[in-house]
């Protein structure tokens, strides 16, 4: 197989930063944007250096906006009373998903000691600050159900112990539709002790 130029090369490469993209699916990519599609490249390439320059957070809850408040934070008629606490951007849109109408607060990763990130890094103290002077009823975390995330969410409800606030922790378990003989351990023990009186 010939190899590729130096500057096709490059872009290849360069394709390989993106989530679920390895070199083969990069080098199809670029092959097609420089043979088949080179508007849509060079409409790519505007709207990412746009995005890359305009795009920053959201002052009230770090989401990512080209304004001083994002879509969600701006809207009146959010539930301000409720704030689900999410660890990136793309959970807010799966959350969205759910028809949920409160609040959120993006923590853009979580707590883990050994990779140097820590409560400042979350935006914790901002979190914290929002909850008091916004009026919060109830806190929902929602971060994932790892070892960091249960840590972060954890460490969370002890930062708004004190606060007259209702802290909630988003349902963990089998999935619908799921058969629990094919569901592993700790999502069926996550289950049993989440259960829900139904009588």
């Amino acid at each position: 197989m010939a190899s590729l130029s130096p500057l096709i090369n490059q872009l290849v490469t360069s394709l390989t930063i993106l989530p679920g993209v390895g070199p083969k699916s990069a080098q199809r990519l670029a092959l097609y944007l420089l043979e088949k599609d080179k508007a849509g490249a060079a409409m790519l390439v505007q709207h990412l250096s746009e995005a890359l320059e305009k795009v920053g957070h959201c002052q009230q809850c770090r989401n990512l906006t080209e304004n001083e408040l994002c879509p969600v934070c701006d809207d009146a008629k959010r539930n301000h009373e409720q704030l689900c606490v999410v660890e990136t951007p793309a959970e807010v849109l799966a959350i969205e998903q759910t028809g949920f109408r409160g609040r959120y607060f993006v923590l853009f990763g979580r707590l883990s000691p050994i990779e140097g990130i820590g409560p400042d890094a979350l935006g914790l103290d901002k979190l914290k600050a929002l909850v008091i002077n916004n009026q919060v009823k109830e806190v929902i975390l929602a971060t994932n159900p790892t070892v960091e995330g249960e840590a972060t969410a954890q460490y969370i409800q002890q930062l708004l112990f004190s606060l007259d606030v209702v802290v909630s922790r988003i349902a963990h378990g089998v999935p619908l539709g799921g058969e629990l003989e094919y569901v592993d351990g700790g999502t069926l023990a996550h289950a049993i002790a989440g259960r829900i009186d139904i009588s």
